[in-house]
């Protein structure tokens, strides 16, 4: 069965729209003169989806694999096109692994097996952007209290 939302206008260059979920995101855009915006920008979007694919890919997999992490962070960037119809080219995706005992072998096999074979959005981004991937590894030192 295919996904289907629906995008209702909200007045102005707001609009809001909602997921099989059930739950509803407002998207907007930068309006000249205009300082409030009252949702996401549509193309930021896209990066925190890919953002969001693949850290549950990761955070699902270091689960199955029992190897422990204290926090986790997924951040992306994108460079737009110069010209119209504006679209991310290269993107970079950082995972940041916070944690006294990160087994970071597990850890980059858990990014690599999100962006070989699970994330479908990554799959997405591949046909039109360079997608660059880079790990970084917090490693915080155990407190004595």
């Amino acid at each position: 069965m295919a996904d289907k939302i629906t995008t209702h206008w909200k007045g102005g260059l707001t609009f809001e729209s909602d997921n099989p979920s059930g739950k509803t995101v407002v998207m907007d855009t930068s309006i000249e003169g205009q300082e409030e915006r009252f949702g996401l920008s549509p193309k930021a979007m896209m990066l925190s989806s890919l953002a969001g694919c693949s850290a549950l890919d990761v955070i699902s997999i270091l689960d199955k694999m029992k190897s422990p992490i204290d926090d986790f962070k997924v951040e992306v960037s994108g460079e737009l096109t110069d010209e119209h119809p504006k679209y991310y080219h290269s993107v970079v995706v950082d995972y940041h692994f916070y944690g006294s005992d990160l087994d970071k072998a597990k850890c980059e096999r858990a990014v690599q097996l999100s962006i070989d074979k699970y994330c479908g959005v990554m799959e997405m981004f591949r046909q039109f952007a360079k997608i660059e991937t880079n790990n970084h590894f917090h490693i915080a030192t155990k407190r004595n209290t």
